[in-house]
């Protein structure tokens, strides 16, 4: 299995529950597919450089995961007809460089999830 960031932008007018539901399916579809989701930075509300669709913002979402080669064209196609994603891209991790630099970026974002959590307790 092979080390993946797929990023991925949804309408701002979602709720809040509405957009845990989307990255939830994202998520599902890893797992569903074989994959293992190791990590998920929630990135918030952002401006976007151009509009899409009429939206000026956009929620950015990173997921970060182990998946099979073969999977990857699937989640992409799920994204796609998805019609609460404005845009979406998926990065692979391949060489050494690469790979600290994928396990880096989620121990970073473990370590912030943990420390939300800690400070909500």
């Amino acid at each position: 299995m092979n080390n993946y960031e797929t990023l991925f932008i949804i309408k701002p007018t979602l709720t809040e529950e509405e957009t845990a539901k989307q990255i939830e399916s994202v998520q599902n579809s890893v797992k569903e597919l074989g994959g293992e989701v190791v990590a998920t930075n929630d990135m918030g509300l952002r401006k976007l450089a151009y509009e899409i669709d009429k939206n000026p913002r956009g929620h950015y979402v990173v997921v970060y995961h182990k998946s099979p080669t073969n999977a990857i064209a699937e989640i992409e196609r799920r994204l796609r007809y998805n019609e609460e994603v404005l845009k979406f891209f998926t990065v692979k991790y391949t060489n050494k460089k690469e790979i600290a630099s994928f396990e880096q970026q989620v121990a970073s974002c473990n370590k912030d999830s943990k420390e939300e959590a800690s400070s909500e307790a």
